[in-house]
């Protein structure tokens, strides 16, 4: 895997991770003012978006074949971070709508 293209790859699970986790704050918003259907839709395109940070995840952990052929990088570590983190907010934040939609 070329250097370009594993800071691309990278960039790319921080950039996917980001959006859904600023998505998922966004839902919330929407739901503590009692707008479910658009916290719904909200969860759902981030959702998509953690996917696609995933599917990146993925195809490094593939290519490196658990060898440690893929060179590690503060910026990969940052984009786990990055990624871990959305994947909790995500989690949190529906059991938080969960609470909200109980309670309206």
């Amino acid at each position: 895997m070329e250097h370009i293209d594993l800071e691309e790859q990278v960039m790319g699970i921080i950039i996917n991770a980001g959006q859904s986790r600023s998505l998922c704050y966004e839902a919330l918003r929407h739901a503590k003012q009692g707008q479910f259907e658009e916290a719904d839709g909200l969860m759902k395109e981030a959702q998509e978006f953690a996917n696609q940070a995933h599917l990146v995840q993925t195809k490094l952990i593939e290519a490196d074949e658990g060898t440690g052929k893929t060179k590690m990088t503060l910026v990969m570590v940052h984009a786990q971070d990055h990624l871990m983190t959305s994947m909790l907010a995500k989690e949190l934040v529906s059991e938080l709508i969960d609470l909200h939609k109980k309670t309206a």
